[in-house]
Formats: structure tokens, C-alpha cells, sequence
């Protein structure tokens, strides 16, 4: 069949990318990387500092699997091409069938590995802190968080990484009024950067018994987690400090005592808070470890020396800042406007096939450089 030989021809030009690729990701120096911190495992004294082992182990298994990945989209197009001779020879219908959906699922795995090497920001490959807030539009507005807050999850969940929940507030009437989570894995930061802004909702709304179209808005705010060798310093009086009851989800403690706690920066006007830990202390260090994280992060934007010379300068989550559009009626389409990037499956992005979206920002950004 002739179609054995027009995908043999695309696997066959695949050598070089793939080559090229393996380069763009050090696989060789990985490797190296990866010996080194298994023979410092292997150090008699290695356990005694716990929290610095944990982060080598996690540090081995986030290489060994962006090395593991490489290497099985190379047996791919290995096992693809000897399917295309043995169908050749075997005219055999089912298995061109086959061979068509592992060209497909080769082509997508390594475009997204392809977008991994663009990821060359400092702070790229740390874990992501992603907060969701309701905007303008009440109960239906809460509602678009928590649909939003499912997709993201689900988008984390098809990439393997792990979420925790940080906080936690429910909506009125439905929904959730602002919700952070910490997503953790190789890379999260760098690709969830580009969820950053405004994402605004139109569809027939289920609170409304007339029936009629609404449009809604919820913001989405993503920061990278910061490790110990940034040094920031905020001054505690420059800090207010609530405690209060966690709400939600969660155990037995929930609603027992005031263990959740919130933090608001009163220069900038920054607040996070924390209740996903049993202990009012535990919550307080990672909502201290998120309000670091945040203030670093404005100052990276407004290019500023010093926490205190930052001035609050919050998100207007309303109309005309939106960056990406969701439409359930009279059409469905997902449309982001700042790269054009649009699909009509709106159901499929709602379920967290959100990559399209992320490369097409990736892709934009190194064209602009």
C-alpha cells in the first residue's frame, strides 16, 4: 500500500529532529545528572538531612522521567517504521489503521516535548502556585470557577503532575469564590504561565429560569514556587495576619478550629492564605511561602529592587481584560486573543485538553523574541 510508504517517508525524516531534539534536552548530560544523584543516595549520611534527601529523590525521578519520555518517542518511531514494513509486505488493512494512530499520537508527543525546549525561563521548571478568582457575574461567576478549578485539575492529571489544594472558599449559592492549588511537577510553572489572566465565560446560565445568555469572569493567577535560595524579606509590620475557621473540603478538623490563616501584604494589597495543613503554624509558613512567592514575582514584573517600592496593582476581572474567551451558546468556541488560537470542542477543553492553548502562547513568545 502506498500509505506504508508516505508514513515510512515522515518517520524516515524524523532522524534529524529527533537528533536535534535529544540535543535541545542535554539527555546526555541528564544522564550524567541522574548518576550522580543516585551515588549520592547511596552516601551512608545521605538520610540524615531529610528534607534536602527528599529533594534529590524528587529531583531523580522528575529526570529519569523526561529521559524515559525521550526515549519511548524513539522506540515509537522505531516500532513504527518496522509496522510500516511488516504492513507493507502483509497489505494488511488493520495494520495501517494502526500505524495511522501511532503517526498521531507520535506527531503530538513530540511537539509537546519540542515545546519543552522553549521553556528557558529561571524559573520554568518550578512547581506552579494557581489561584482562581470570581469576577464580576455573582453565583454564575462562582460557578466558572469551579469549572475552571475541574479543568485545571484534569489538564494536571493527564500530565502526571500532583495537586494539592491550598485554600479553599465556597460560593454563596454555588460554586467557589477563589481557590489555590499548588501543582506540582517537571516544568509546571513554565507551562501554566500562560494561564495567566482573565478567562471569561458566555453561555445559557443554569441560575437564570428565564433562560437568557450571560457572560462571566474569573481570574486566574499562577506564580512559581520559590526555593530557598531566593531570599525574600518582608517586614512584618508590613503584614496583617487572620485566622479563621478552614471551610470545604477536608477532615474532621474543618470547622473545629481557627487553623486556616490569611496573610495580606498591606503595601500591596497581596493576600493569600492557607488551610489545607491541620495546623494553624503549618498553614501560616505556606501561606508565607505563597505571599514570598507573589511579591517576588510583582517585583520581577515591575523590575523593582525592593518588596516595599512595590504599590498594589490588583487584576480587573471584568469586561475587556479577558484573555481567553469560552462560549457555550449561540456557538461553542474557545478562542485565545492574544494568540488567535481557537478550537470549537469547548467540552474537550473543558475536560483539560489545554495544550493547544499553551503551545500556540509558547510558540508566540519565542516568535516575538
Amino acid at each position: 500500500m502506498i500509505e506504508f510508504d508516505i508514513y515510512r517517508l515522515e518517520l524516515d525524516a524524523m532522524k534529524d529532529p529527533l537528533s536535534l531534539l535529544k540535543e535541545s534536552l542535554h539527555i546526555g548530560p541528564l544522564h550524567d545528572e541522574i548518576s550522580e544523584l543516585e551515588a549520592r543516595a547511596q552516601e551512608p549520611d545521605f538520610w540524615e538531612n531529610v528534607e534536602n534527601a527528599q529533594k534529590v529523590q524528587t529531583r531523580i525521578r522528575q529526570l529519569q522521567k523526561r529521559v524515559e519520555r525521550f526515549h519511548d518517542l524513539e522506540k515509537e518511531q522505531e516500532n513504527l517504521l518496522l509496522l510500516c514494513e511488516l504492513g507493507n509486505e502483509e497489505d494488511d488493512a488493520e495494520i495501517l489503521a494502526e500505524v495511522q494512530q501511532g503517526v498521531i499520537r507520535f506527531r503530538h508527543d513530540f511537539e509537546n516535548m519540542r515545546l519543552e525546549t522553549l521553556l528557558t525561563g529561571e524559573y520554568d521548571k518550578n512547581n506552579a502556585i494557581l489561584t482562581l478568582h470570581a469576577g464580576a457575574g455573582g453565583t454564575e461567576a462562582q460557578d466558572w470557577v469551579s469549572m475552571l478549578y475541574r479543568m485545571y485539575n484534569r489538564w494536571a492529571e493527564a500530565h502526571e503532575f500532583e495537586v494539592k489544594e491550598l485554600d479553599f472558599l465556597d460560593g454563596d449559592e454555588a460554586g467557589i469564590k477563589s481557590v489555590s492549588i499548588m501543582i506540582s511537577g517537571d516544568n509546571a510553572y513554565g507551562f501554566l504561565r500562560s494561564e495567566i489572566g482573565v478567562h471569561r465565560l458566555v453561555r445559557i446560565s443554569p441560575f437564570d429560569s428565564s433562560g437568557r445568555r450571560h457572560t462571566s469572569f474569573a481570574s486566574c493567577e499562577v506564580i512559581p514556587e520559590l526555593d530557598d535560595s531566593i531570599n525574600i524579606v518582608i517586614r512584618m509590620e508590613d503584614l496583617r495576619i487572620d485566622t479563621y475557621r478552614a471551610s470545604g473540603k477536608g477532615g474532621q478538623h474543618i470547622n473545629k478550629t481557627d487553623s486556616a490563616v490569611r496573610l495580606t501584604h498591606i503595601p500591596t494589597g497581596c493576600v493569600t492564605s492557607c488551610q489545607s495543613e491541620r495546623s494553624q503554624v503549618q498553614n501560616k509558613e505556606t501561606a508565607m511561602n505563597m505571599m514570598k512567592a507573589k511579591l517576588f514575582a510583582l517585583a520581577q514584573a515591575a523590575h523593582m529592587e525592593k518588596i516595599e517600592d512595590l504599590k498594589g496593582n490588583q487584576m480587573e476581572i471584568a469586561w475587556g481584560s479577558q484573555i481567553r474567551s469560552y462560549v457555550f451558546c449561540p456557538y461553542t468556541m474557545v478562542k485565545d486573543h492574544r494568540t488567535g488560537y481557537e478550537v470549537v470542542d469547548v467540552d474537550s477543553v473543558m475536560d483539560g485538553e489545554l495544550d493547544g492553548f499553551i503551545n500556540a502562547f509558547l510558540s508566540g513568545m519565542v516568535i516575538e523574541k
